[in-house]
């Protein structure tokens, strides 16, 4: 997958991980540019799966999805199964945040993009509600499995 970056691509993932204060590797440019193809979260067993052709290990994934969770490149998060989930977070909040769907049958996670959902607390409630600092997950049955 890495041999596939293109010349440009490969000059913007170096760009997007330096703007952070982060070495430029070639897992993390690796890593990231999976994280930015893909159309959902993914596990860290995930990642590490479609990089089995080359030398990394699984801490050295881990350590990257963690910096970048940490720069501000991805979000990470937890959809009722205690299995942590990557996505990429454009620095540019161009990317908001969002509700994620979650297939009951087989677990397929679907990012809702344009779906939003709001809360208006009509009481007391938790400060992270009150600060809009929480997410949203859906859960129902997907297209593939009704």
């Amino acid at each position: 997958m890495f041999s596939t970056i293109q010349q440009q691509s490969l000059s913007e993932q170096k760009g997007i991980i330096r703007q952070t204060g982060l070495r430029a590797t070639s897992s993390r440019i690796a890593v990231l540019d999976y994280l930015r193809r893909v159309e959902r979260p993914v596990s860290h067993a995930d990642v590490v799966a479609a990089f089995t052709d080359l030398p990394w290990d699984k801490t050295t994934i881990y350590r990257n999805l963690n910096d970048f969770v940490r720069v501000g490149l991805a979000r990470k998060t937890e959809l009722g199964d205690r299995v942590w989930r990557f996505e990429f977070s454009a620095t540019d909040h161009s990317a908001k945040d969002h509700p994620h769907f979650v297939c009951t049958e087989c677990g397929n996670v679907l990012c809702l993009l344009d779906v939003e959902v709001s809360m208006i607390p009509s009481g007391p409630s938790p400060q992270a509600i009150r600060d809009a600092q929480v997410e949203f997950q859906i859960r129902g049955c997907c297209d593939d499995c009704r």
